[in-house]
């Protein structure tokens, strides 16, 4: 049974992470959610995709075993064709996050268009604690927070809370856990009365002025962490360390 289930219904989709209780996505798991969301990059008939989970948190992010060299660079590869093909869909996409948005989690929902948190949400890029870095994110984020804010999310692994996160501009809304999903259900609501027409082509005529994390800088940031970044001992020992349960050992010289 895959970790990626669609469904659709009056002109909203929903693609949802459903491998509980932390949704972490490994290598199949990001094949799966790039064919998912290739499936809706183009329909005319959807208002909305909503991209949601089950389990207590939205997503941990990538497993780390992927990112050893043995399937680090595929996991990036279809990872970021996942992240490509969000930024490509031509409806709105709301992230709805209900818990824990971390690392590749996070990434996911700095590419969506609307970002829906409820009070026990979280997000933060945790990486650089395992010696190593998320590009989406270091091309996205400062786009979207201050440079002072992302600087301090990659390079110190803050997480920040709901609240935190709404106050920063990573989330439009935060609202309380029991209310998600009625909260939810009247944002669909209010796109489902546009036209469908309309809302992509506002889509597309505010990528003219906004700037959004193009193709080519998240390939170049794949790039850098598979040729540079997993060359360094530090990045194995880092990732080995978390599977391994111990504190990793970094080189000092």
């Amino acid at each position: 049974m895959g970790i990626v289930q669609v469904s659709s219904s009056a002109g909203v989709a929903r693609v949802v992470l459903d491998r509980p209780p932390l949704n972490v996505i490994d290598l199949e798991g990001a094949r799966e959610l790039a064919g998912a969301l290739e499936s809706l990059r183009s329909r005319p008939d959807l208002s909305a995709v909503v991209l949601a989970a089950r389990g207590r948190a939205f997503s941990a992010g990538v497993d780390v075993r992927d990112h050893l060299p043995d399937r680090g660079a595929a996991m990036l590869r279809e990872f970021h064709r996942a992240c490509r093909l969000l930024l490509d869909i031509e409806a709105p996409v709301v992230a709805a996050v209900q818990g824990a948005a971390l690392g590749g989690g996070c990434e996911l929902t700095l590419i969506c268009d609307l970002v829906w948190a409820s009070d026990r949400a979280s997000f933060g890029q945790p990486e650089i604690k395992l010696g190593v870095f998320p590009p989406v994110a270091v091309v996205a984020l400062p786009l979207i927070v201050s440079p002072r804010l992302a600087s301090e999310m990659l390079l110190t692994g803050r997480v920040l809370t709901a609240a935190e996160a709404e106050s920063a501009g990573l989330v439009n809304r935060v609202v309380d856990s029991e209310s998600f999903d009625s909260a939810l259900d009247e944002l669909l609501d209010s796109l489902r009365a546009l036209s469908p027409a309309s809302l992509r082509l506002t889509k597309r005529a505010m990528r003219l002025g906004r700037p959004l994390p193009a193709a080519g800088e998240i390939e170049a940031a794949e790039r850098f962490y598979v040729q540079e970044l997993m060359e360094t001992p530090d990045a194995i020992e880092g990732l080995k360390a978390f599977l391994e349960k111990r504190t990793p050992a970094w080189q000092r010289t």
